[in-house]
């Protein structure tokens, strides 16, 4: 870093306004047209190397395309387009979606996202380790909500795991948004301060630009904030919010501080319902890192 760089903080509070108006505007007109965006580089050039070799199964495609959160978004809207479901029996997960579209229209449609992610991955270096961060982050939290909704729930443990996949997807949105700005290249803070803020929010606005399920949308909106647990868990949502506060919400992968003693109730009490699932959830979700690396 430059010593002109050092001279020039990281802007947050009233100091970011300009920008995240701006940065919001951007993205109001980008989410009226078609939205591609990369998401962890290492995780893209892995998938297109799976899509490119033509002895690849549907079911090694299907695991592959399971751990990038955008394509998989793409793939569930176009499982429940008119062409693909003309009974208009929705889908509402990653399985369902690739048995109905077939192994020749899932590699096209999720080669030709994975390249227009490539082309727009300049700039993301900048962030890579806060991408790697946020990718683990929700690879753990799908893992979690797939297991705890077996273990809580009759909720679809595949659906569960597809709204874990998708819950922070307006968080990796935000970082690619921050790489079309100088400003925030150079502010890895103030990145952060904006991501905070406003990544539930341009998600749930995401999810549905991206034409996804209604029930799954709803799941992904306040998943960071703080509530008394669900107990029972009755519905999808709460599936989503007690596995991404058991794996560390926005805290672990934004390097944020833990919530003050008086903040920590509902967390401890997640904790001490679901906490005896970590083995299993740590299994899962490295043997999903592992299916195709």
């Amino acid at each position: 870093m430059s010593t002109s760089e050092h001279k020039d903080p990281d802007k947050i509070g009233a100091e970011l306004k300009a920008q995240r108006f701006q940065m919001l505007e951007d993205i109001a007109e980008e989410l009226a047209g078609e939205v591609v965006f990369p998401t962890h580089f290492d995780v893209i050039l892995r998938l297109r190397k799976v899509l490119n070799d033509p002895n690849q199964s549907i079911s090694g495609i299907a695991a592959a395309v399971a751990l990038e959160p955008l394509v998989s978004a793409k793939l569930l809207h176009l499982s429940n387009s008119v062409a693909f479901n003309p009974q208009g029996n929705q889908i509402v997960d990653l399985k369902t979606a690739i048995s109905r579209l077939g192994l020749n229209t899932v590699r096209t449609t999720a080669m030709s996202v994975v390249m227009a992610q490539l082309l727009r991955a300049k700039g993301m270096a900048d962030f890579s380790e806060l991408s790697t961060k946020l990718w683990e982050h929700t690879v753990t939290t799908a893992a979690a909500a797939r297991i705890i909704a077996a273990e809580a729930s009759r909720i679809n443990r595949d659906e569960a795991m597809l709204a874990g996949m998708l819950h922070d997807l307006g968080a990796f949105y935000m970082l690619y948004r921050a790489t079309q700005y100088d400003e925030l290249r150079a502010r890895p803070e103030s990145v952060r301060y904006l991501i905070l803020h406003w990544h539930e929010s341009i998600g749930v606005a995401l999810l549905a630009a991206l034409g996804l399920p209604e029930e799954i949308v709803e799941a992904t909106s306040d998943h960071d904030a703080l509530r008394p647990m669900p107990n029972p868990v009755r519905t999808l949502t709460d599936v989503v919010y007690i596995a991404n506060m058991l794996c560390g919400g926005h805290f672990e992968w934004l390097a944020q501080e833990q919530p003050g003693a008086s903040d920590r109730t509902e967390i401890d009490a997640i904790e001490e319902k679901y906490g005896h699932l970590r083995p299993e959830i740590e299994a899962l979700a490295a043997e999903m890192r592992n299916s195709f690396a």
